[in-house]
């Protein structure tokens, strides 16, 4: 067995460098890799371990395979990262955060701090924060799971659950919240409980404290903190079903622009306040890079899906969508492209930066001397939590309501949109 010429002396200068490559013929390196964004510090590649993608970074400690083969196709891969088997793209994976093997981690995914699953978790379009646990044998894609305040104290999902977000008709405008950006970025909140054997149809908002008993399907919106779900299955029924129906399509658009918006909250957070801790990283630029890149890809990912659903209905359906002889000049049709791009542009109304400069400068004072993102968020003091609060709902609230003005027909977000 021979190693293509440009792999081998990739390998060969990876092994000079440091990196730890038990058996050097069965690692395969893309021309394209680099391999000055992989880090000399206790990095260990096992056999099988195929890298490629020209903007791959593996951090120090960072181990693949050590349960199966890996296959990393443009990830960003923070320190102490252990991805123990599977195929991972164009996601990124910070401080701590592990996955078992068999895992299908598709794009624009984000692993904060010490979240990970174990065995056979598919996920896509999906971001945990930090210490979110999956247990095995899941699919849990098109979602955003917080919650907890540490490795003994945070949100989990128990094994065999899946996220339900595709429709008979083809629809996936079905992101779920599960926990909150505004609070769950600062760490303190109760943790979220979903039991295996388990699922919840998509798009749901989750509220934090929330136990749904092993074996339930969620179908609905969980806004009470502190409730315990007990799901039981349906009726048996054969009932008239109508593909297309618009039953609903207010609730669906409201919970997707709730959701853009959480990541445009997200989007500030990082460039706010995570910046400064990735400077002090080894690659701490180029993984802060790959994850606005990675919500940037999540958001076009939700607005192509809303654009789907209105373009699939037909005239007349909705009392939004009422011009049966242009409509593409009806309110829904025209107005949709307009709500979207709402989200795509940066945060402009200057008394959120004012809220932002009161935060940053309570934050700052703090964590000034902090190294640790997690440890300095979790000591800030109680002003300065109220400051971030604050700045972030209004972020939340602000995205949400301009894009919900451009369509009044819809009725979205009404205190928000007439206060």
């Amino acid at each position: 067995m021979e190693l293509k010429p440009r792999a081998e002396a990739k390998i060969r200068a990876l092994i000079g460098k440091g990196v730890s490559i038990p058996n050097p013929l069965t690692i395969d390196i893309g021309d394209e890799v680099s391999i000055e964004n992989i880090s000399a510090d206790n990095v260990v590649l096992y056999p099988g371990t195929r890298l490629y993608g020209s903007r791959t970074v593996l951090s120090a400690g960072a181990v693949l395979g050590r349960e199966g083969t890996v296959t990393v196709d443009n990830c960003q891969i923070g320190p102490n990262v252990d991805l123990k088997g599977g195929s991972f793209a164009k996601s990124v994976f910070l401080e701590g955060s592990s996955m078992g093997p068999g895992a299908h981690v598709r794009e624009a995914c984000i692993l904060e701090e010490q979240a990970g699953g174990a065995h056979c978790v598919g996920l896509k379009q999906t971001i945990l924060f930090p210490f979110v646990t999956l247990g095995s044998l899941i699919n849990f894609c098109d979602c955003l799971m917080a919650g907890g305040t540490g490795c003994r104290d945070h949100s989990e999902v128990g094994s065999s659950y899946i996220h339900f977000n595709f429709t008979p008709d083809g629809n996936k405008t079905t992101a779920s919240l599960i926990g909150d950006v505004p609070r769950g970025v600062l760490l303190d909140q109760k943790p979220i409980f979903l039991g295996g054997q388990g699922g919840m149809v998509g798009p749901l908002q989750v509220a934090y404290g929330t136990t749904v008993a092993a074996g339930s399907v969620l179908r609905k919106d969980v806004a009470a903190e502190n409730t315990l779900i007990i799901a039981g299955a349906p009726p048996a029924a054969a009932l008239g079903y109508e593909p297309g129906s618009t039953a609903g399509i207010g609730r669906i658009i409201g919970h997707n622009f709730t959701y853009l918006a959480s990541l445009c909250a997200l989007e500030e957070w990082y460039r706010h306040v995570r910046r400064h801790f990735f400077a002090q990283q080894e690659f701490g630029t180029l993984i802060y890079e790959g994850a606005l890149e990675k919500l940037a890809m999540a958001k076009k990912e939700r607005i192509k899906r809303l654009q789907i659903l209105v373009e699939k209905m037909p005239a007349g359906r909705h009392p939004a969508c009422s011009c049966a002889a242009a409509p593409s000049g009806c309110e829904l049709h025209a107005g949709m492209p307009r709500a979207c791009e709402v989200f795509m542009q940066p945060c402009a109304d200057t008394a959120l930066d004012g809220l932002r400069l009161t935060f940053l400068a309570a934050f700052e004072q703090h964590a000034g001397g902090h190294g640790d993102y997690v440890a300095a968020v979790q000591s800030m003091p109680p002003d300065a939590r109220m400051f971030a609060r604050t700045w972030l709902t209004d972020v939340v609230g602000d995205y949400a309501a301009h894009a919900a003005a451009l369509l009044p027909s819809l009725r979205l977000f009404r205190k928000r949109a007439g206060a």
